[in-house]
């Protein structure tokens, strides 16, 4: 049974990482938005570029253990 709740949190295949990629970076822009408001100006769109450019950054590194795990199997 624990194997089966464990495989829910695991990420298989690039399309997969791509749908958590695409939920963390809908949240990051409604939280950029955020701080769009809070810190208008120039703090504000570093704080915007920053929550956006950490989800590319997190979607990449999905992307690369994919292919390692593929790669190397379950050793690496």
């Amino acid at each position: 049974m624990w194997k089966k709740i464990r495989r829910l949190f695991i990420i298989k295949t690039k399309f997969e990482a791509f749908l958590i990629t695409y939920a963390l970076a809908t949240g990051a822009v409604a939280r950029g938005q955020d701080y769009l408001v809070q810190y208008p100006g120039w703090g504000g769109k570093m704080l915007f570029l920053a929550v956006t450019g950490a989800v590319f950054m997190a979607g990449a590194k999905m992307i690369e253990a994919i292919e390692l795990h593929r790669s190397y199997g379950s050793e690496y």
